[in-house]
C-alpha cells in the first residue's frame, strides 16, 4: 500500500469504527487534477445508503481538518458488494477455496493479471491455483484484488 493510502487508512479507521462500521480499505484513484477517494465499509448487518451517507459526512469532516490530499477529489463511500475487494490478509483468509482476481504490480510468470482459486494464505503471501498451476504471490505485489462472485 502506498504511503498516502496508509496515512488515509490510519486517519479514517477510528472515525469509521466510531460509527459502528469496519473500514475494509480504501482506494485513491488519481485522475489528473480530479481524483476519487473510495472507502469500502462493512457491517455484520450489511450496509445501507444512509450508512454510506453517515460515513461520508464523518470522513469529510476528518479530511477537511487534516487536508491530506492537495488536489480536487470526489469522496465515495461504498459497501463491498458481491465482488468484495480484498485489502488485508484476514480478508483473504476468510475466503480460502473461492475464486479471486488479482492485478499485480510486477508480473509473475509473465502475467500481471491472475484469476483463480485461492488455496492458501499466510502473513506475507497467498497461493492461487490458475489452470492447474499454483502461483505464490506476495501481498506486497498485489495492486488490486477482489472476490469473484459465485452465482451457483
Amino acid at each position: 500500500m502506498a504511503t498516502l493510502e496508509q496515512r488515509l487508512t490510519e486517519m479514517l479507521t477510528e472515525p469509521v469504527e466510531a460509527l459502528g462500521f469496519e473500514l475494509l480499505g480504501l482506494e485513491y484513484i488519481r485522475a489528473g487534477q480530479h481524483s476519487t477517494l473510495r472507502l469500502y465499509i462493512d457491517h455484520e448487518n450489511g450496509i445501507e445508503v444512509s450508512d454510506c451517507a453517515d460515513v461520508s459526512r464523518q470522513a469529510s469532516a476528518v479530511l477537511d481538518v487534516e487536508d491530506p490530499i492537495s488536489t480536487e477529489y470526489d469522496l465515495e463511500v461504498s459497501s463491498p458488494g458481491m465482488a468484495r475487494p480484498l485489502f488485508k490478509p484476514a480478508h483473504y483468509q476468510a475466503i480460502i477455496g473461492q475464486q479471486v482476481e488479482l492485478s499485480l504490480r510486477m508480473a509473475v510468470n509473465n502475467r500481471r493479471k491472475l484469476s483463480g482459486l485461492l488455496v492458501a494464505v499466510d502473513d506475507t503471501m497467498i497461493s492461487l491455483e490458475v489452470e492447474g498451476t499454483v502461483f505464490p504471490v506476495a501481498f506486497a505485489n498485489i495492486q488490486k484484488a477482489h472476490l469473484v462472485p459465485n452465482f451457483d
